[in-house]
């Protein structure tokens, strides 16, 4: 009778989007993101990708994203913003978005951390979106951008972002909570020349 042996071959490695040193998302996959500053964090993230931005919020919210402090993260004019009135279908959006592989980065505020079967129906419309795209376009990444400290099962990773501002500097503490390829890990970042965030120098 024939056995099929497990092999310790590591999983192929997928792409990834670099924000800094040892910071960086895998494309083709979906994270989360908590913490009081998660905004920053997806502006930031924006700023380091090319091409449009699908950001999905809340139809029901009345806070919305200032364009003139978009700008210093990213360019206002990339953002395409979809408002639905029902929590569904905030998801369902998302999904949607994923999975036709137009925009290279999906972005969706949602009012709770999801459950595990959304947040895998979010994975398989990311890896879809990657084939509908094409060679010579980037696999979509999904950000979901939850209350509190999140919680959403299921999800690549998760970080939080909070500020840590002084009277010398603007400055954000980034942790990674969770990640299936890294360990926990957290970082002091300091406003650089470009205005976005950079590793504060150790001292």
């Amino acid at each position: 009778m024939a056995t099929h042996l497990l092999t310790r071959a590591p999983e192929r490695m997928r792409p990834q989007l670099v924000l800094r040193d040892g910071i960086a998302l895998v494309r083709g996959r979906v994270h989360e993101v908590c913490g009081p500053a998660r905004w920053s964090f997806a502006l930031w993230l924006a700023g380091q990708c090319s091409g449009p931005v699908l950001w999905i919020a809340p139809g029901w919210e009345c806070a919305a994203l200032n364009p003139d402090g978009m700008a210093e993260w990213a360019d206002p004019g990339r953002f395409l913003f979809v408002h639905p009135r029902r929590a569904a279908n905030l998801l369902w959006c998302a999904e949607e978005a994923l999975r036709s592989g137009a925009v290279p980065l999906v972005v969706a505020e949602l009012p709770e951390p999801p459950a595990l079967t959304p947040v895998r129906r979010l994975h398989l419309a990311a890896e879809t979106g990657a084939d509908q795209g094409g060679q010579n376009q980037e696999a979509p990444l999904g950000l979901l951008l939850t209350p509190g400290d999140g919680g959403a099962q299921g999800i690549e990773s998760r970080w939080h972002m909070a500020a840590a501002h002084d009277d010398s500097a603007q400055r954000w503490q980034l942790e990674r909570r969770r990640a299936r390829n890294a360990p926990p890990k957290s970082w002091m970042l300091a406003q650089g020349r470009d205005g976005l965030p950079e590793d504060l120098p150790k001292t």
